[in-house]
């Protein structure tokens, strides 16, 4: 009885055709479980409604390529070209988002290949881990003294050391890390990765900064990732 549950539907030899009711049996429980995993994807998080419309039947849409192309080289070869296509047409998005992508794919590969217990399982399994996962706050960042500074000189300052005293009294280490000129080549944009000795003193360094730089601005913000990185 085990066994008949996790048995696929297209096991046995490749049928000439593929039936009506083999077609709607995978298409029905893609679209169920795409549904389960825009709601995983959803909890705790906001989303556009188009990207929620799209994870919802995108297993179904992944269904029926994979059981349309069963056996068949030629349409495999164009529709990963299609794929690729699309890929490059589209805007990159956050690692949430493209592993919600990924576990939706992966659900309609399953289904279409006629393992609907297997693709149920799965899908319920990676729906559970999203949702504990989001629950725990894992891998949420933990907001230390790590800082983003970005100040702005007139040309005539030379940056070098200008501010290394003042560094050292609020920092415990502070990094030169990008110099650009702005207003046609007037001034100086200065970015410092910097991790403060007490964070309760932030105004005061600021003020300090800003007595060397003429008031010019200062702006201080949590230390910032990489752009490369999801």
């Amino acid at each position: 009885m085990l066994d008949s549950i996790f048995t696929g539907l297209f096991d046995s030899a490749l049928p000439s055709f593929l039936s009506v009711r083999n077609f709607l049996i995978c298409v029905a429980t893609a679209l169920v479980l795409g549904l389960l995993t825009a709601t995983a994807y959803r909890f705790k998080c906001d989303s556009t409604r188009s990207f929620t419309m799209t994870l919802a039947i995108l297993p179904a849409l992944v269904t029926v390529v994979i059981m349309m192309v069963n056996g068949n080289l030629g349409a495999g070869v164009a529709v990963a070209g299609a794929f690729s296509l699309v890929k490059f047409r589209s805007a990159a998005g956050s690692a949430r988002e493209i592993a919600a992508i990924f576990l939706a794919m992966s659900t309609g590969l399953i289904t279409g290949m006629g393992y609907i217990a297997y693709a149920a399982i799965y899908t319920v399994l990676m729906c559970v881990a999203f949702v504990i996962y989001t629950a725990s706050g894992f891998g949420n960042m933990k907001v230390g003294n790590e800082r983003t500074l970005r100040i702005t000189i007139p040309e005539d300052l030379d940056y070098t050391g200008v501010f290394d005293e003042i560094f050292g009294l609020f920092t415990s280490k502070a990094i030169l890390t990008t110099v650009k000129t702005t207003n046609m080549g007037s001034m100086f944009k200065l970015r410092y990765d910097v991790i403060l000795k007490d964070s309760t003193n932030e105004k005061e360094f600021i003020d300090r900064l800003r007595e060397r730089n003429g008031n010019l601005e200062i702006s201080l913000s949590i230390g910032e990732a990489a752009p490369v990185e999801l």
